[in-house]
């Protein structure tokens, strides 16, 4: 099994759509807190419609997005060796929503989603090696290729 995730930054919506189609997406899974966007289409009503209307299921897990005291701090102070440790705090207590995302992951092609092209700036890393069993990739759909598309491996 291979748990999917993406960011939008840099995309249109047009172009989004088409990372998840060549992907096989079958279900997006929006991780943001606040799923608002100034960016057109990537607000929660506007994604959900323009996903579904391409035949990709779509939820909210509020639950996994990281909490805006966290961001804040991080905005404040640029410490990202911080931001690690206190989401990584938060998420270990998110339990029961990780289990639900478990649950989907099983169940169909899923892709998280957040707002950052760069995975490695990006709190769904860490929701996605929450997830991750024995055996499983992580694939991160990239924009921009980093240097080649991200895949690791769990064992």
């Amino acid at each position: 099994m291979t748990i999917y995730t993406i960011g939008y930054e840099g995309l249109s919506l047009e172009q989004f759509l088409e990372l998840l189609a060549a992907n096989g997406i079958e279900h997006l899974v929006d991780i943001r807190e606040a799923p608002t966007s100034r960016k057109a289409g990537f607000a929660k009503a506007a994604l959900a419609a323009a996903v579904e209307g391409a035949g990709i299921r779509y939820s909210h897990l509020r639950a996994l997005g990281c909490p805006k005291p966290i961001r804040d701090r991080y905005k404040d102070g640029g410490d990202w060796d911080r931001y690690t440790r206190d989401f990584k705090i938060y998420l270990g207590g998110q339990q029961g929503p990780l289990e639900d995302l478990r649950t989907a992951t099983a169940q169909a092609r899923t892709c998280l989603l957040c707002y950052e092209a760069d995975f490695h700036r990006c709190h769904r890393w860490f929701v996605a090696e929450a997830v991750a069993g024995v055996g499983e990739r992580i694939h991160h759909v990239l924009v921009k290729p980093l240097s080649v598309q991200a895949e690791l491996r769990f064992e």
